[in-house]
């Protein structure tokens, strides 16, 4: 294929907006305020921002590098520059493989609140209100329903790729993410008015050094267990926020103009990142900490939510807090639009591959696609189904099917992805190839020394740590 007929972003503010699109989805406002109340709160945003700003920036800025290098999608890129290292395209590919479908489902439990409030009445009390618990339960185990809405979450998704680079996704970013970003804003300052919220947000900002601690016998002492959870937390968290070793960063690379600043590009999507991630935390933990459910303080109602928080948790915070019907229909468009910004980048590196493989056009390598997706969302979709008991819904490892997924992906290939990345750019490219690649066209790269010090050991030591230590706790070894 000649580099000509590759497809590119207008200019570098739509491959940033594009990007930043990317990393916002449901790990800032679903993952994110959650994690950050188990841990420790300000503590755990200081631990995160730090990773976030060394090791995170640094890989970003690889992939971006790689992807533009190359001009191609993960898959056959790296195979280009050292055939023996293709293999290292085919993980990257299979996250997103792997994470897609069950991020559709998901997706559609989304829309499926945004249908809820935006044509159920606000008097409705019983199990067919959102903010009702049995709402959700009754919701996932319906296959009909979840599938219905899975479907009607994919194809939203699939109309934007087929439109293209630019009048596809770049487009849909231009709109969406202003409107994110705007929405957000006015929900978290709504919540920040609330009565008694000012405990959550000295929580969530404040980092106290006595979340290290713990009490043993009468005595306080550091304790370096509960460092590592919220340095393994942070880590896991970055990862999943920023798209990393997903294949997402590498192909909208390939899309990249070869005079546009990578450096410049890279801190611009953190801080778009960054800033969604701590808005999101305004929006939701100073709201549990103003309204916890009986018998729980708001840390509590936070951190034990766990992945129940968007559809359990926050639908009965805000009719608590007796939250007008436009604000909880606003916040569930607000992550309806981050979720839909994620499930076209992973479609877009997926669809790219088979592009780039095959030598189709995008509205074939995208039909070939939705087949792979439409028969994956299937158990996923079913694996929580009163109907399909004791087929889709077995457990391994304790895990549902969707679980399982997310555990692999997340826990598993990614940082297993992350440190071979390291490896290959540390040790077999060598950073100066990555460094030439970023300076191309006389732009600068400011941090090179710093990059090449963390990709050839700072960060595959530290991924190497949180790798061991994810399969240890996913096998029931270790509890993290």
């Amino acid at each position: 294929m000649k580099k000509s007929s590759r497809e590119s972003w207008s200019g570098q503010l739509g491959f940033i907006l594009a990007s930043a699109a990317s990393a916002i989805g449901l790990g800032n406002l679903w993952r994110f305020p959650y994690l950050t109340a188990k841990y420790g709160g300000g503590i755990f945003l200081l631990v995160y921002f730090l990773l976030l700003l060394t090791i995170g920036a640094m890989l970003m800025t690889t992939e971006i590098a790689l992807g533009r290098k190359t001009r191609l999608s993960p898959l056959h890129g790296f195979g280009k520059l050292v055939k023996s290292w293709s293999f290292l395209g085919i993980l990257f590919v299979a996250v997103s493989a792997v994470i897609l479908p069950y991020y559709i489902v998901i997706g559609g439990w989304i829309l499926k609140y945004v249908f809820a409030y935006a044509f159920i009445p606000q008097e409705i009390t019983d199990a067919a209100h959102p903010a009702n618990t049995a709402f959700f339960s009754n919701f996932i185990s319906n296959p009909s329903q979840s599938l219905l809405f899975a479907g009607m979450f994919f194809a939203m998704s699939a109309l934007f790729i087929v439109m293209g680079v630019k009048n596809g996704i770049e487009k849909m970013n231009k709109i969406l993410m202003p409107a994110l970003f705007f929405l957000a804003i006015a929900i978290a300052g709504y919540v920040c008015m609330q009565p008694n919220a000012i405990e959550g947000i000295k929580y969530y900002l404040v980092p106290d050094l006595n979340k290290f601690y713990v009490e043993t016998n009468g005595t306080s002492h550091f304790s370096f267990t509960m460092l590592c959870k919220t340095i393994v937390a942070a880590m896991g968290q970055m990862f999943f926020s920023l798209s990393l070793a997903m294949g997402i960063m590498v192909t909208y690379g390939s899309y990249m103009k070869k005079s546009d600043n990578i450096e410049n590009s890279t801190w611009h999507i953190e801080f778009c990142d960054t800033i969604v991630a701590i808005i999101a935390g305004l929006m939701i933990i100073p709201a549990a900490f103003a309204f916890p459910p009986a018998g729980q303080t708001g840390i509590e109602a936070v951190s034990q939510a766990g992945p129940g928080l968007l559809f359990e948790t926050l639908p009965r915070v805000f009719t608590q807090m007796q939250a007008p019907k436009m604000i909880t229909l606003s916040f569930f468009v607000l992550v309806l639009a981050a979720a839909l910004t994620s499930s076209v980048s992973m479609m877009e590196t997926l669809q790219s591959s088979i592009k780039d493989k095959m030598k189709w056009s995008r509205k074939k390598s995208v039909t070939i696609l939705s087949v792979y997706i439409l028969i994956m969302m299937i158990p996923h979709s079913l694996c929580y189904s009163n109907a399909c008991k004791g087929f889709f819904s077995k457990k391994i490892l304790g895990m549902e099917f969707l679980s399982l997924n997310d555990f692999l992906a997340n826990s598993v290939l990614m940082p297993l992805g992350a440190f071979a990345l390291c490896i290959f750019v540390g040790w077999i490219l060598k950073p100066n190839f990555i460094i030439r690649e970023i300076e191309t066209k006389g732009n600068t790269f400011k941090l090179k020394k710093f990059y090449s010090l963390t990709i050839k050991w700072i960060a595959p030591i530290f991924i190497a740590i949180i790798l061991v230590t994810c399969i240890l706790s996913g096998l029931k070894i270790i509890d993290i």
